[in-house]
């Protein structure tokens, strides 16, 4: 279906946009109704019956007219200073976007301390740290300062940003603030008022990261990691007397430390909400293999809180939590094998050419791969593993292909094939990645998928206190792409999803109504008058996420994966086209939003 744009003469025009025929799902949850929607002035004027002149008016018969999507879980803290469109997740739906989560960010921050954030936010959301170091431009040291910066920049969507623990701790407390260091009742009040100044300043929330796999670049602890509960409930306080802001909190809940020491952390966590004077916290929740039934005893433990009074919300991802293996990608299985590693700095066709060839893969599969992770490394301990546990890993192995899936069976495992061809798995990853000159990926989910399936995802979901999240847009950027989660969602648990499929208007409500809300916005989210015209609109039989592409276009000539997407006829922020059939438009619509403003 193709949508048809009619301008009109400018005389008389009652409204500067009209989408006409178009199934609304409007982000209340109603069920999906054809119906007209006019734009004047960057808000919506009317819904249903619009029956004067348009200056331009679009067809969209046979399309899915949405909201704007808001996504509350991203990390474009360095990107958002160098750059204005905020892709891949503007080429998703977004059009609202929240950073400063999980605690990591660049600001408060005084001059002597930028390298350390920057080895912060390297090592925990993998961006590289030579392109962090030349594209900030670094013109704040306070949060208001910071805010003022990302506010003088014209943007393709609209930003929030959190004031981020880590960076908060290092500006009070300086050398005194790695992992485990108390802080004193003056550094927890200093930390208290530049939370509140922040707030006051339009901040959309505070972050804390308590993550045992969030590391610096070279190992350290985050500097929140190991913070107690009364530094976190003290810092709190700072939201007493503000009408706005939440809270957010990654954990693992000491899952490493034995699951004895959940309802501790638990608590630790819950005891920030009490003192938030009914601001609302949210959680990660995923499913992970260590301790597959954690994340009910996390629902359980949220829905008790709220029950008493202390609201708490979680965020869950809408597929599985993983990384991509590849020859472009961060870290694949065979980069730590000496064959490899002597023909590593090669162009990728020449490494795809020599790896090849039969005498060069014969020996490296005879080899024993070193040790490639570690202290000062930017390669995880998730390298290691992969080689020392191929068999068992290969079971988990997929290949993403050209229109990827996310649900993948068992069967279509990198290991069946192994056994159905009596090679081994390392053979076959081997001759994998080779595929498409060298750019296939290897999917590797790592969360919410101890069954090889979704089928707890959906729980997730739909529980009442969910909120769709974690996206992680900007982070992650040579393993991970999972900005494309709104398109993913609307593809496979709308459309593709052989059972238990979810309605499109759910769907829809999650993307857009309930995250804005949550977040504070109440001028978006809906297909209502009186609304921003943030608007997307999709063809529901195009609609599909393709392969992620290496994108060479970071400061310092880093790399980062971008997934594009098909079936998005039109995209508006205010009203003006972002998106136009696919590809991002030229227009810088979007800017920073300060909120209680």
């Amino acid at each position: 279906m193709r949508a048809r744009v009619v301008l009109a003469s400018p005389t008389a025009m009652t409204y500067d946009l009209k989408i006409t025929g178009g199934t609304l799902l409007d982000g209340t949850g109603a069920a999906p109704r054809i119906a007209d929607v006019a734009v004047r002035d960057g808000r919506i004027v009317a819904v249903g019956a619009c029956p004067e002149d348009a200056a331009r008016t679009l067809d969209a018969t046979g399309l899915w007219v949405t909201p704007g999507f808001v996504d509350i879980h991203t990390h474009y803290d360095g990107q958002v200073s160098w750059d204005e469109t905020l892709s891949p997740s503007a080429m998703h739906g977004v059009t609202t976007c929240v950073i400063g989560n999980c605690g990591v960010g660049f600001a408060p921050v005084r001059e002597t301390d930028r390298a350390r954030l920057i080895a912060l936010m390297e090592g925990v959301e993998d961006i590289p740290g030579s392109a962090l170091a030349e594209g900030i431009r670094w013109r704040w040291e306070s949060f208001p300062q910071y805010m003022d910066a990302l506010a003088a920049m014209p943007r393709t969507i609209d930003v929030l940003t959190q004031i981020p623990h880590d960076a908060l701790r290092v500006y009070v407390m300086g050398d005194r603030a790695i992992a485990g260091a108390a802080a004193t009742d003056d550094d927890i009040a200093a930390m208290r008022a530049l939370v509140h100044e922040a707030l006051r300043a339009g901040a959309a929330g505070f972050s804390t990261g308590r993550s045992d796999n969030h590391r610096a670049a070279n190992g350290d602890a985050t500097p929140a990691s190991e913070t107690d509960a009364r530094e976190l409930a003290g810092i709190a306080g700072a939201f007493e007397g503000i009408a706005h802001g939440v809270l957010q909190a990654v954990s693992d809940f000491d899952m490493a430390r034995g699951p004895e020491h959940f309802d501790r952390e638990f608590d630790l966590i819950e005891s920030m909400a009490a003192g938030a004077h009914g601001h609302p916290v949210s959680v990660s929740l995923m499913q992970r293999d260590m301790e597959p039934d954690q994340w009910r005893r996390i629902l359980a433990r949220v829905e008790a809180a709220n029950h008493r009074g202390v609201p708490m919300r979680v965020q869950a991802a809408p597929r599985a939590i993983g990384v991509l293996l590849g020859l472009e990608a961060t870290f694949h299985p065979f980069m730590g094998f000496p064959s490899y590693k002597r023909i590593a700095h090669l162009p990728l066709a020449e490494r795809v050419a020599a790896m090849r060839a039969p005498a060069f893969k014969a020996q490296l599969l005879t080899e024993t791969s070193e040790k490639v992770a570690g202290d000062g490394s930017p390669i995880p301990p998730l390298a290691d593993m992969l080689l020392a546990r191929i068999e068992m890993v290969a079971l988990r192995l997929f290949r993403l292909g050209e229109r990827p899936a996310y649900e993948p069976s068992v069967e279509q495992s990198l290991y069946a094939e192994a056994q159905a061809t009596g090679r081994g798995a390392l053979d076959v990853v081997y001759d994998a990645l080779l595929e498409h000159d060298g750019r296939e990926l290897l999917y590797f989910p790592l969360y919410n998928y101890t069954e090889f399936s979704l089928d707890n995802v959906r729980t997730m979901l739909t529980h009442p206190s969910a909120l769709i999240g974690l996206s992680d847009g900007g982070a992650h950027v040579g393993t991970v792409c999972d900005a494309s989660y709104a398109t993913f969602a609307l593809m496979h648990w709308v459309r593709d999803r052989a059972n238990d499929r979810l309605s499109p208007e759910l769907v829809v409500q999650k993307l857009a109504r309930d995250t804005a809300r949550f977040i504070g916005l109440a001028d978006r989210g809906t297909l209502e008058v009186g609304m921003r015209a943030d608007l997307n609109v999709i063809d529901p039989a195009r609609l599909a996420l393709h392969r992620p592409r290496m994108a060479r276009d970071l400061p310092a000539g880093g790399r980062r994966l971008v997934q594009d997407a098909s079936g998005y006829v039109a995209t508006f922020v205010a009203g003006t086209q972002i998106v136009d059939r696919d590809t991002l438009t030229d227009a810088r619509p979007g800017h920073l939003v300060r909120m209680g403003r």
